[in-house]
C-alpha cells in the first residue's frame, strides 16, 4: 500500500479521537457543567449532525481544489474547533468548539476516501479505504480509552488539549507524506448532485444511517450502562473502551477483505449480526463476561459494515465519487446523530440504562431490510448506458486509478 495513506490513517485517528473521545467522559462532563445525561450525550449527536452538514457542503464547495491543499486547510479548521472546546467555561461553548471541528470531519473523510481509492487499483479500492478508515478505528483502540484515562485523571479538558496537539501532528504528516492531487477537473457541481436521482444510492445512504445509527445507539451511553447496569466502576471504563476498540480495528479490515470478495454478501451478514449483538447485549447487560465479550463484538461488526458502506455508495455514483464519498459520510453521521438522539429520548423516558442497546437493536434490524431489499436490483454507475462524453470521462478516471 502506499505510504500516503499512513498520512490518511493519521488524520482518521485524530478526527475519531475527536468525535469518540467524549464518550468516555460524558458523566464527568454532565457533572461538571449540571446537566442531565441525555443533554451531555447531545455533545455526540450535535457534533454528528455537524458532520453530516460539513460532508456535503463544504465537499461541495471544495471540489474543484487541489486535494492536498484541501485536506491541510481541514486539518486546520480541526486544530482550531478542539482549541475551542479545550478552553470552553461553558457547555454552550464546549457544543461551539464540537461543531467548528466536525465540519472539517465529514470533508476530511470524503476527500481522503477518494485520495486513497485512486492510489490502489480496482481490486484494493476497498481494503485502501479500510486502510484509511483504520485511524478511525485505531483512536477506538487507543485513543479513546487513553483519552477517557487522561480526562478523569486530569479534568475531561486536558483530553481537547492532548487531541489539539494531535491535530497539529497530523497536519505536518498530511504534508509531508501525501503525494500531490487534483481535483476532478472535468465534474461541475450539477454532475455531481445529478447522482442523488439514482435509487441505489439513497438504499447506501439509508443503510448508512441505520447501521452507524444502531451502533452509536449503543455506544453514545455506555459508560453508564456499564456503571450502572453491568456494577463496573468509574475506573475500569477506559479499559472496557479498549474491547470495543479492539473490536472495531479488527472489523474494519476485516470487513475491508470481505466487501472486496461480496459486497452484498458482507453488508447482509454484518447487519443480521449486528442486530443480534446488541438484543444479546441488552439481555445480558447485568452480566459482567457477557459485557466484556458484547462489547468486543459490537465494536467488531458494527465497523466492520464502514469499507462496504463506502464502497457500494461510491459503486452506484462511480461517475461522482468525491459527492457520493461526502454523501455516505454524512449519512453515516446522521446516523450517528439519530441513534444518540433515541438513546437520549430512551433514557430520558425512563426505560432503564439498557434502552439504547435496544434501540440500536432496532435500528440494525431495519438496516438489514433495507440492504436484503436494496440487492435484489440496481446496476452500478460504470455500467449504466450513459452518453458517450459521459462514459469516456468515466473510463478515464478508471484507467488512471490501474
Amino acid at each position: 500500500m502506499p505510504i500516503g495513506l499512513i498520512a490518511l490513517a493519521l488524520g482518521g485517528f485524530g478526527i475519531g479521537l475527536t468525535e469518540f473521545g467524549i464518550v468516555g467522559l460524558l458523566p464527568e462532563v454532565a457533572g461538571d457543567f449540571d446537566v442531565s445525561e441525555s443533554v451531555a450525550g447531545y455533545l455526540v449527536s450535535g457534533y454528528a449532525l455537524s458532520v453530516a452538514i460539513g460532508a456535503l457542503a463544504l465537499t461541495a464547495a471544495i471540489s474543484r481544489f487541489d486535494r492536498k491543499k484541501v485536506l491541510v486547510g481541514l486539518m486546520v479548521l480541526f486544530i482550531a474547533g478542539n482549541l475551542i472546546s479545550a478552553i470552553a467555561p461553558t457547555y454552550a461553548l464546549l457544543m461551539v468548539g464540537r461543531v467548528v471541528a466536525a465540519l472539517c470531519h465529514g470533508a476530511f473523510f470524503s476527500v481522503g476516501a477518494v485520495v486513497a481509492s485512486d492510489m490502489v487499483a480496482e481490486n484494493k479500492k476497498a481494503s485502501a479505504i479500510a486502510l484509511m478508515f483504520g485511524g478511525l478505528t485505531a483512536a477506538n483502540v487507543l485513543g479513546v480509552p487513553l483519552g477517557t484515562f487522561l480526562g478523569q485523571q486530569l479534568g475531561w479538558r486536558s483530553t481537547f488539549w492532548a487531541i489539539t496537539v494531535i491535530g497539529v501532528v497530523t497536519l505536518v504528516g498530511i504534508q509531508v507524506l501525501v503525494p500531490q492531487t487534483t481535483a476532478a477537473t472535468q465534474a461541475n457541481l450539477r454532475s455531481e448532485l445529478a447522482v442523488f436521482r439514482r435509487g441505489q444510492v439513497w438504499v447506501s445512504i439509508a443503510l448508512s444511517i441505520l447501521a452507524f445509527g444502531g451502533v452509536i445507539g449503543g455506544y453514545t451511553y455506555i459508560a453508564f450502562t456499564l456503571t450502572k447496569v453491568s456494577g463496573f466502576s468509574n475506573s475500569t471504563v477506559p479499559w472496557l473502551l479498549v474491547l470495543f476498540g479492539v473490536g472495531t480495528f479488527i472489523g474494519n479490515f476485516i470487513g475491508g477483505k470481505a466487501a472486496d470478495k461480496s459486497l452484498n454478501a458482507a453488508l447482509i451478514g454484518n447487519m443480521a449480526v449486528l442486530a443480534v449483538v446488541m438484543a444479546v447485549f441488552a439481555l445480558t447487560a447485568e452480566n459482567k463476561v457477557a459485557t466484556v465479550v458484547s462489547l468486543l463484538l459490537m465494536g467488531t461488526i458494527g465497523l466492520a459494515t464502514a469499507p462496504g458502506l463506502q464502497v457500494r455508495t461510491m459503486k452506484y455514483a462511480a461517475d461522482a465519487p468525491t459527492m457520493a464519498s461526502g454523501a455516505n459520510i454524512a449519512a453515516f453521521n446522521v446516523g450517528n446523530a439519530i441513534g444518540a438522539w433515541l438513546g437520549g429520548l430512551a433514557l430520558a423516558a425512563g426505560y432503564g440504562y439498557v434502552s439504547p442497546l435496544w434501540v440500536g437493536a432496532g435500528l440494525a434490524l431495519a438496516g438489514l431490510v433495507v440492504v436484503a431489499g436494496g440487492s435484489l436490483g440496481g446496476t452500478p454507475a460504470a455500467s449504466r448506458t450513459a452518453p458517450a462524453a459521459a462514459a469516456r470521462r468515466t473510463d478515464q478516471v478508471e484507467a488512471g486509478v490501474q
